[in-house]
């Protein structure tokens, strides 16, 4: 295959990606944008909607960044905070601020891994156009103890002085510490890089970019 052929394969597949985003679900008393709204399923369990992602997608060709998460179709915040209860059923789930496309976002990564032990794993990441970057440090301990547990989180970001904090369970996770000052605002979501879990008591409250 020619560099042109492949330019316009992943092309084709980018464009396609964005038509698809335009799929939606209600939950938690918010409506989603999805890549594909079959991948997930809002269930009911103990009376308690649970949101369930059935199906990983890895990346696209070209930069490696996530594309399977769920978009609150919410104003931009400039500060927000989300608190949500997540089940990882691999190593790790996502939660995504400062969203302004599909190439411009950051994102927490909650995994089993230490940083230490996996440097794409349990640390703040940022999107501007190209590869993910991780922005936080490696020490500390990991986000999630073992998989298919439920794991309280909660996530603020501060957009005038970019900086994002995440606890689990209530303890601060120094590897999910970062400032990011090119991305002051944005929306958010949930999901994850490659794998499956469950979601359930996602709140979502913050100050609207002006």
């Amino acid at each position: 295959m020619t560099v042109l052929s492949q330019i316009c394969v992943v092309a084709a597949l980018l464009g396609a990606f964005s038509s698809s985003t335009e799929e939606h679900f209600d939950a938690f008393g918010y409506r989603w944008t999805v890549p594909t709204a079959s991948d997930w399923q809002l269930e009911q369990k103990d009376a308690t909607p649970v949101l369930h992602l059935l199906r990983a997608r890895g990346p696209l060709p070209g930069p490696r960044r996530p594309i399977q998460f769920a978009l609150a179709e919410t104003p931009e915040f400039s500060r927000v905070s989300v608190e949500l209860d997540a089940r990882p059923l691999g190593h790790s789930l996502l939660v995504v601020f400062a969203y302004r496309d599909h190439e411009h976002f950051d994102y927490a990564h909650l995994s089993i891994d230490p940083a230490t032990k996996e440097p794409h794993h349990n640390g703040v990441f940022h999107v501007y156009g190209g590869e993910r970057v991780r922005i936080s440090g490696e020490a500390g301990s990991a986000a999630f103890a073992a998989p298919n547990r439920w794991y309280h989180v909660q996530l603020i970001h501060d957009g005038s002085s970019g900086d994002v904090r995440v606890k689990v369970n209530g303890e601060p996770i120094q590897a999910l510490h970062a400032a990011d000052l090119s991305l002051s605002g944005g929306r958010v979501g949930i999901g994850s890089f490659d794998e499956t879990g469950y979601f359930k008591n996602v709140q979502i409250h913050g100050v609207a970019v002006p």
